[in-house]
């Protein structure tokens, strides 16, 4: 079933207009979210990256909106699935139909969707660079916007060359992310990501790895511009998102990858998903 601005409708029930601003212009933002065990997991970061992401957009903020209040609305929609224990849920908010470029209010709607998670982590994953088109660096970037062209066409991509993602590169030729995922590649002690200002989205699991990694004096963290080159000189390669947690990359044109640290910072992150409330 689908929760439809709080109430619960069969999804064939769920109707959304030839007006609506998500359609006709990606005016809309969402949040992909883990639930697990009834449990939502990161909530809070979910929360205060959608608040903000709804301000930058000029979107009007119901006074209903509190942590609570959706993070009840997402398990009340996930209570009523069939029985997994792990979720994956989309929290979809858009602008309330009218207007064309300029909108008719800045009002919203919302709409959760529940799926099973049935992701299950790769022992070979491999990865391209995508170069059709750039994922451009700058603020709007960062956000989930429901403006997914380029992570779409990079998938049909992947799919088309026999790969499980596309490396996005943006208009200075630096590594932004995969289709899918925040990007981290490990070479000797050095971890890098891509730096917010590449234009690569705020992720909750990045900014998850970025704090279990900043605590390890082994390691130094990174977040800056890199390369496409400096990817096939690294010696480890995994992606992050809220739904796969930490999938390692084995594989990038010629070059073959260990994931020995890739699996040691999975299990910190397991960790973290089980202890943060």
């Amino acid at each position: 079933m689908i929760n439809f601005n709080g109430e619960l409708l069969f999804e064939e029930k769920v109707k959304l207009s030839s007006e609506n601003r998500g359609f006709k212009y990606g005016d809309a933002i969402f949040e992909t979210i883990k639930v697990s065990n009834r449990k939502v997991i990161f909530w809070e970061d979910h929360y205060f990256r959608l608040m903000a992401s709804m301000r930058m957009l000029r979107m009007k903020i119901p006074m209903q909106f509190t942590l609570e209040f959706l993070e009840q609305e997402i398990i009340k929609t996930v209570a009523v699935q069939d029985q997994f224990s792990s979720f994956r849920v989309r929290l979809n908010v858009y602008r309330k139909d009218g207007g064309l470029y300029t909108p008719k209010t800045n009002e919203i709607d919302y709409l959760i969707d529940v799926k099973a998670n049935t992701y299950q982590t790769k022992e070979i994953y491999s990865v391209d660079v995508f170069k059709d088109f750039y994922s451009y660096s700058g603020l709007l970037s960062t956000i989930k916007t429901n403006n997914r062209m380029v992570n779409t066409l990079a998938s049909i991509y992947a799919k088309e060359n026999d790969l499980d993602n596309c490396v996005l590169i943006n208009e200075k030729k630096g590594v932004v992310e995969v289709a899918n995922a925040n990007i981290f590649i490990l070479k000797g002690s050095i971890v890098k990501t891509p730096a917010l200002t590449e234009g690569c989205i705020k992720g909750i699991v990045r900014g998850k790895i970025i704090e279990i990694i900043s605590k390890n004096k082994e390691y130094t963290l990174e977040e800056t511009n890199i390369s496409p080159f400096e990817i096939q000189k690294a010696d480890e390669v995994f992606i992050t998102n809220a739904i796969i947690g930490i999938q390692p990359v084995t594989n990038y044109k010629k070059k073959n990858f260990t994931t020995d640290f890739s699996n040691k910072i999975s299990k910190s992150l397991k960790v973290l998903e089980v202890t943060t409330s």
